[in-house]
């Protein structure tokens, strides 16, 4: 399972930082979601018992996961059931904002079409480069077998041990049945496979790192066999 970072958006403002002013000196924050960091588009309030508000568009990564966290609060919510927050809707229909750049005068729900046009933005993008040059040659393709995505929150960057430590300190008590994604990296992995216990899964089947005991280049049921064996003998 490879990890996707997100593309650059010479839009997105640094947070902190806004691309645009308010009038009647409210603040910027209110009107801008916390998962993309620029104005919203199409609101949605979430059930996390809070009103937290975000794009609807960026909730829809949120859809598969089994128990979806709100990134602010970190309470469970069910996407589905996210309703339209009609007063940010009226807000940026009326509220008057200045572009950061032009210092043009619009509605806030112009602002975001606004910005992607306005020849004023800095659109520059930092340039880094290697600390050292190397001559070897940079892998592609190679699957991620290092970290994973908790299949229940979303939890990111989770290597083995702290997949079972995250699942049986938060998950313990949950009940839908996930798809295992350290089984699902491996070659002979089924990404369509659910387990029907998966904390009780991650306890028996992965209280070991597959990369101690298997070699990728042998054949996926010898190398099944031997990461079994070798699993078994520890105990």
């Amino acid at each position: 399972m490879a990890v996707q970072l997100p593309s650059h958006n010479p839009n997105h403002q640094i947070q902190g930082e806004t691309n645009f002013t308010v009038s009647d000196n409210e603040s910027a924050d209110q009107f801008t979601c916390s998962i993309c960091l620029e104005i919203f588009l199409d609101p949605v309030k979430i059930t996390c018992g809070n009103d937290h508000v975000y794009c609807a568009g960026c909730l829809q990564s949120y859809q598969n996961l089994a128990e979806p966290q709100c990134p602010q609060c970190r309470n469970i919510f069910n996407p589905s059931l996210s309703r339209k927050a009609s007063d940010i809707h009226r807000k940026l229909k009326s509220k008057k904002a200045d572009c950061k750049w032009c210092q043009k005068k619009m509605t806030l729900n112009k602002i975001r079409e606004h910005l992607g046009v306005c020849d004023r933005v800095d659109r520059s993008i930092p340039q880094f480069k290697p600390v050292r040059e190397t001559s070897q040659p940079i892998p592609s393709n190679v699957p991620n077998r290092a970290t994973f995505k908790c299949p229940y929150c979303g939890q990111p960057n989770l290597d083995v041990p702290g997949m079972v430590k995250h699942c049986n300190d938060n998950h313990r008590q949950s009940a839908p049945q996930v798809v295992c994604p350290i089984c699902a990296s491996m070659p002979w992995g089924d990404a369509n496979h659910t387990s029907t216990n998966f904390i009780q899964h991650l306890n028996l089947r992965h209280r070991f790192e597959y990369d101690t005991y298997v070699d990728y280049n042998q054949d996926d049921d010898a190398m099944l066999q031997a990461a079994l064996q070798a699993s078994m003998a520890t105990q």
